[in-house]
């Protein structure tokens, strides 16, 4: 079993890419860092480090290692936040334990109310501090799965049997992000014909994953496509460009200022419900389990 120590000498060798470098920053000597990582090489039985004049650089194997390394030291870090005890009396409502929320998330402007809640929490509970990861659907469940995450916030439809959900009682619409002085802007709304004859830019997850068939439907495929996006901020400036038209979320770009950006619609109006995503049978530490319990009086409901 390759040691957590080992992993964090090779991270270092990674990111500094000197050998010498990561030994000052580990305050260990030289030649102490290059046994370690050639034992650690003996140890998998495979080369991980390319050794050059100027700098080392990773093989395939190493670079394989190096996101699989920080995954586990990620984990591990969490886990021992959970048995953390350096807390004021008065915080020890958390049990001394556990003081970080680890959650993730889409871009969705129903993160203003997730973020009301962690205020509440941070105005009460000084120690507990937040975690953000940003990322479609997939990436948020694989880090659920691998126990990187307490919690998801994603839209709906859900069909996982592996997740627990629980809807928010909150949807978000799509509709058509457009240069302000284009001819369809002069329309209140946005039909799904006129999506037909439009080059598009969608995110890149209503493009290639679950969200093209259960929203769309068979539409998807009628739909030109000229561009994807993982974040809408960058698609703004396609739109800018006259490149195409970007399918969107309502009320994540601000449209009020001095850009040539305008928002409409569609019609009829197509929405999304917003749901928290865990796994189940999860165990969830004592700051997640307050992050659900402010939740739950919000929403006036009860999780089962």
């Amino acid at each position: 079993m390759i040691e957590i120590r080992l992993l964090s000498y090779f991270l270092a060798i990674a990111r500094e890419q000197s050998i010498t470098k990561a030994a000052d920053a580990l305050h260990i000597t030289q030649p102490t860092l290059s046994k370690q990582m050639m034992e650690l090489e003996a140890q998998l039985g495979k080369q991980l480090l390319i050794r050059g004049k100027k700098k080392i650089t990773l093989t395939e194997e190493g670079a394989y290692l190096r996101s699989k390394a920080q995954e586990m030291i990620n984990l591990m870090e969490k886990t021992e936040s959970a048995f953390h005890t350096d807390l004021p009396a008065s915080d020890r409502s958390l049990c001394g334990r556990n003081v970080h929320i680890y959650m993730g998330c889409g871009e969705t402007p129903a993160m203003e109310f997730i973020t009301g809640i962690f205020k509440g929490i941070q105005n009460d509970y000084p120690h507990v501090h937040f975690h953000i990861f940003s990322g479609d659907a997939e990436a948020v469940m694989e880090r659920l799965d691998k126990g990187l995450l307490d919690l998801g916030l994603l839209l709906g439809p859900m069909q996982h049997e592996k997740y627990d959900y629980l809807n928010l009682a909150r949807s978000d619409s799509y509709g058509l992000l457009m240069p302000r002085d284009c001819p369809l802007a002069e329309k209140e709304t946005v039909s799904f014909d006129d999506l037909q004859r439009l080059p598009l830019i969608a995110s890149a997850q209503a493009y290639s994953g679950r969200q093209r068939l259960e929203l769309f439907g068979e539409i998807f495929d009628t739909l030109n496509i000229v561009a994807t996006y993982s974040l809408i901020y960058n698609a703004t400036f396609m739109v800018e460009q006259g490149m195409g038209y970007a399918l969107c979320l309502a009320n994540l770009v601000n449209t009020e200022g001095g850009r040539n950006l305008t928002f409409r619609p569609l019609s009829p109006a197509l929405k999304v419900d917003l749901f928290i995503v865990t796994k189940k049978y999860q165990t969830f530490s004592p700051a997640a389990k307050l992050f659900f319990n402010r939740l739950r009086e919000e929403l006036g409901k009860k999780l089962d």
